[in-house]
């Protein structure tokens, strides 16, 4: 498309405009509305979310075939609008776009990078709840991040594997991509007879015809979309329950079916010890997804059942999980609150080990003070996109916690920890929150030292 508009005479621009005017009108384009942000200036991932709506609901139906390595998706986006909407956005990666209606009515769209701006034919009116379905397909992909990992749409050799931290999710259905907008969700998923598709939550159906099968997802809690996820493939299911009556399902693939049981084994009391250290479990259901070895470089906290590629040590396992109090339930508001997520995971590790027989926490504090590559940035201060992931905002991040532990002693620590994930339940906390609250929680105690050395401070900070 042409960057340049063509010379139009006076008279007949001033009737173009007068034809538009009256067209917009006719169709209750609105003149009061303005378009919906794309994009909510996320620190490292400014094009991520959306302004002037929040989701409520996802409801996706898809179809998927390996052999051909076609998605067949319709999203239908139920959301509120937060402000007189005339057009919103919706990330979308790759994919071609059918269809668009809201609330049943087609709607003008266009494409632009992962951007997806829909044109309702009537202004939506803040406060309004309304329907965006959007009918799409194509071969999804993976998305290589800047700190050279893949995320997205993983292939495997039955199947695919979707992860979404931190933008992913955008490669497999469009909506409204940023931890700060959290919805619940029904996956619908049809895939050649054999195959299993595996999502968040509660399986709510299973049917089989003409040589497919069609397997339905629910998940009722706020869900962040980088931790939904979708595996495909030749799964072995594992169901039971935790000691007091919590259901477990989990899905193995056979190459790491018999290396994963001594593990998994372990799952229900690593959630015991979990939902004992934490505060009441936040979900309907725990579990595991093992994926074939060298699907990715990491594992991911996908809610209910982290996504494993490979067997994991039970270290990852209790990782993970923890995740589903900090990082799923109470999630970021913005991707500099990584270490919110990560430095209390790495800290859960520590209290397992101190717990099991393993290395105190303090004695983890003080090997990792002597590795300079600890302090090469402060945790709530990542230098730049590809350093949200970096050791600083696992180890450091854990670093905090246990100098906070250190002020206020074990017991007080330990209501810190639970007392956090359940203030901000199924909801969304900064750095900021977070400071705060442990001022208000344990009042006569000095942090200052803390916030500034360790939390946001250059360089190692002078040893406690």
């Amino acid at each position: 498309m042409s960057r340049f508009a063509p010379v139009v005479p006076v008279a007949a621009s001033l009737s173009l405009s007068l034809s538009l005017a009256l067209a917009l009108t006719a169709c209750g384009g609105g003149v009061e509305g303005t378009p919906g942000g794309s994009g909510l200036r996320d620190p490292y991932f400014p094009k991520a979310g959306n302004g002037g709506y929040d989701v409520t609901h996802y409801a996706l139906t898809l179809d998927y075939t390996p052999d051909s390595r076609r998605l067949t998706g319709r999203a239908i986006v139920t959301a509120r609008a937060t402000q007189p909407l005339s057009a919103l956005n919706l990330d979308l990666d790759g994919l071609d776009v059918r269809s668009v209606t809201v609330d049943g009515t087609a709607a003008d769209f266009n494409r632009a990078g992962q951007e997806l701006t829909v044109r309702p034919r009537d202004e939506l009116a803040e406060g309004a709840t309304f329907r965006v379905t959007v009918r799409y397909a194509g071969t999804p992909a993976a998305l290589t991040d800047a700190d050279g990992s893949e995320e997205g749409w993983l292939r495997t050799a039955d199947g695919a594997v979707a992860l979404g931290q931190p933008v992913g999710s955008m490669a497999w259905f469009p909506g409204n991509h940023h931890p700060s907008d959290k919805a619940s969700y029904d996956v619908t998923v049809t895939v050649p007879r054999g195959l299993t598709a595996v999502s968040n939550g509660e399986q709510a159906g299973e049917r089989t015809q003409g040589g497919r099968t069609t397997y339905t997802w629910r998940t009722t809690e706020p869900m962040a979309s980088y931790v939904a996820t979708l595996v495909i493939g030749r799964y072995e299911i594992r169901r039971g329950r935790t000691k007091d009556g919590l259901p477990v399902y989990s899905a193995v693939h056979p190459a790491e079916a018999a290396a994963s049981r001594p593990v998994l084994a372990r799952l229900p009391e690593a959630m015991q010890w979990a939902r004992d250290t934490f505060g009441p479990y936040p979900f309907s259901s725990t579990g595991a997804i093992v994926a074939p070895s060298g699907i990715a470089g990491y594992a991911l906290e996908t809610q209910n059942r982290p996504v494993f590629p490979g067997t994991p040590d039970v270290l990852l396992l209790v990782h993970e999980l923890a995740h589903q109090w900090y990082g799923n339930s109470v999630s970021p508001k913005t991707w500099r609150d990584m270490w919110l997520n990560e430095g209390f995971a790495t800290y859960a590790e520590w209290l397992w080990e101190e717990e099991h027989g393993g290395d105190s926490a303090e004695r983890i504090f003080d090997a990792l003070y002597a590795d300079e590559e600890v302090f090469a940035f402060p945790p709530a201060k990542p230098p730049a996109v590809e350093d949200i992931s970096g050791r600083p905002v696992y180890e450091r991040g854990a670093m905090v916690l246990h100098r906070i532990r250190q002020i206020v002693g074990d017991g007080a620590f330990r209501r810190l920890l639970r007392d956090w994930a359940g203030e901000h339940r199924h909801g969304n906390a900064d750095t900021a929150d977070f400071t705060a609250y442990v001022e208000r929680q344990a009042p006569g105690h000095d942090f200052s030292g803390v916030w500034e050395d360790w939390l946001y401070g250059d360089g190692r900070p002078a040893r406690p």
